[in-house]
């Protein structure tokens, strides 16, 4: 037999379960059955190796180079803002891990069951602009690929205006090709998604190792002095930490796959920016040979392959390149789906659950990240770290909401089917399923940082509000934390816990989960009756 934790009586589950309104609730946005609980420890390490294993995670690192700082101070402050982030992603996808449900039902906690709906769409925007940005790269590599096999590829008259210099004539057909490739691998389950990491992460080290060597620029100091260096130092730390705002917010989405709770904290913790540091490396050094070659810098290694190609067209570096853009690839293709097209999809199935699953919205979001033109973000260095940083501020204040929400007014302890129904009585209904109090600390955390978000495009603010931008994320975050805080406490909401003690269960298991039925095996369940409100536990029969 199992223990199994079953929330409420079976009186109180039939009641709520059967009320789950059609617009909140579908089977992708449901806690995930224990038998797709498949993640272990490994896979979570091996996750941002792999993940962060693309050339699009290079743009980030070389950066640092462009704004003159050392090829060795860029990467002191990649690894410094990344294991900042990797702190908050962690905290932040708990309830992820424990309840396994996605980041658009778990908002719905702090901002109500209607509510949710705006972080959901803030989440959106985002993830939809980085499919578009991570195809764009992907494009460029397919296209050396054919340039490497069609040389005539590289003399098609490019009708793109000049500042689209990211994408070419012949780099659209580049992007086409590799939509076709990265939507063909749509169809495979998520769980099952997990053997092609490892793979990936071969291929991209295979490229790295052909592609790589040490030019004069890894030995270089910093241009730049003084004061005007120390601010540099502080923007670029939290820039590489608001870098992976997404991932922090979204958290849940990935980590709802853990077999057990645990195995989705500390891997991540250590290899989030573990990762972030080796791919950093590799591309500050991939980037500093640029200089010696050519005489300039180019930030991005697939320019800096096909400007190879172009000078020397003979078959072995024809080879030579082709291989290598056939492993960045492949990168590119699973980072999108792992990265961009997962959580894209858990937010446009939260949006129109009635019909849009998590498949559908992969397509969904594979049309609209092509209308929003993304090869203008990355047009050049500048315009793509501001792209990185300006949207922080949304997300920032969002998840300062969730962490308070989970970790201080529910003391870890969600009744879940409450999150599915818009009946009065629901624990997040709040007031007719909006929560004021988020959207009033919402609010007071974008405030401080909206005026240096206007400067990102184009519009004049002193220095001091550029400065005070710098640090938009931290400001962000433990603004609406603490407001929201304060605000629950001068108006508590039914969810509010009443004790200090931590409610959180060892891991949870959905009533209607089919796959325990019969079940033998030895689950962690909750076993302590004190350990959540109205929770009854049930013996299932072999």
């Amino acid at each position: 037999m199992a223990w199994v934790c079953r929330f409420e009586t079976k009186e109180y589950r039939e009641g709520r379960c059967e009320n789950r309104h059609q617009w909140l609730d579908n089977d992708d946005l449901r806690p995930i059955p224990v038998q797709d609980r498949t993640y272990t420890w490994r896979t979570y390490f091996w996750f941002w190796l792999s993940a962060n294993a693309t050339p699009a995670s290079f743009y980030g690192a070389t950066t640092a180079l462009a704004a003159g700082l050392s090829l060795w101070e860029g990467i002191a402050c990649q690894l410094a803002g990344q294991i900042i982030i990797a702190a908050i992603l962690c905290v932040n996808g708990r309830a992820g891990s424990v309840y396994h449900i996605s980041y658009p039902a778990i908002v719905r906690a702090s901002f109500g069951v209607w509510g949710g709906y705006w972080p959901v769409i803030n989440r959106v925007v985002m993830t939809l602009v980085w499919t578009g940005v991570n195809a764009v790269q992907g494009g460029q590599c397919t296209y050396v690929m054919l340039h490497a096999i069609f040389p005539s590829i590289a003399r098609i008259p490019d009708v793109f205006p000049a500042n689209a210099s990211a994408l070419n004539s012949g780099g659209l057909i580049g992007f086409a090709v590799f939509w076709i490739m990265t939507t063909s691998f749509l169809h495979i389950q998520i769980p099952k998604l997990k053997w092609y990491i490892y793979i990936k992460l071969v291929f991209f080290v295979m490229s790295c190792i052909e592609a790589g060597g040490i030019g004069p620029v890894a030995r270089q100091g910093s241009t730049v002095h003084g004061t005007m260096k120390s601010w540099i130092i502080a923007q670029y730390i939290w820039i590489y930490c608001a870098n992976c705002a997404t991932y922090a917010s979204n958290a849940a989405d990935f980590m709802r796959y853990a077999k057990k709770p645990n195995n989705a904290f500390w891997p991540q913790l250590i290899g989030f920016p573990l990762s972030t540091l080796l791919v950093g490396l590799v591309g500050n050094i991939v980037g500093s040979t640029s200089q010696v070659i050519f005489g300039d810098l180019i930030w991005n290694p697939i320019t800096l392959l096909d400007a190879m190609l172009t000078r020397d067209y003979s078959p072995r570096t024809r080879a030579g390149a082709f291989f290598l853009a056939l492993g960045f690839t492949y990168s590119s293709i699973f980072s999108s789906i792992f990265e961009n097209s997962i959580p894209a999809g858990n937010d446009l199935a939260a949006l129109w659950p009635r019909f849009i699953t998590v498949r559908r919205g992969f397509y969904i979001a594979a049309v609209v990240s092509y209308a929003m033109c993304p090869w203008y973000i990355l047009g050049t260095a500048s315009s793509f770290v501001s792209w990185l940083a300006s949207y922080q501020i949304f997300l920032s204040a969002i998840t300062g909401v969730m962490l308070c929400q989970y970790y201080i007014i529910s003391r870890g302890h969600f009744i879940v089917p409450d999150l599915y129904t818009t009946k009065p009585s629901g624990l997040y209904w709040y007031s007719n399923g909006w929560n004021y109090r988020a959207y009033v600390a919402y609010v007071l955390g974008i405030a401080p940082n909206f005026y240096g978000f206007l400067g990102v495009f184009g519009v004049h603010v002193t220095t001091g509000a550029q400065r005070e931008y710098y640090f938009a994320y931290p400001i962000g975050l433990i603004i609406s934390f603490m407001a929201y805080w304060g605000l629950c406490i001068l108006d508590p909401p039914k969810c509010m816990s009443r004790h200090d003690e931590w409610k959180e269960p060892s891991d949870y298991v959905a009533p209607e989960d089919e796959s325990m039925v019969g079940d033998n095996s030895s689950l962690e369940t909750n076993k302590e009756k004190g350990n959540l409100t109205n929770v009854s536990l049930e013996v299932l029969e072999a």
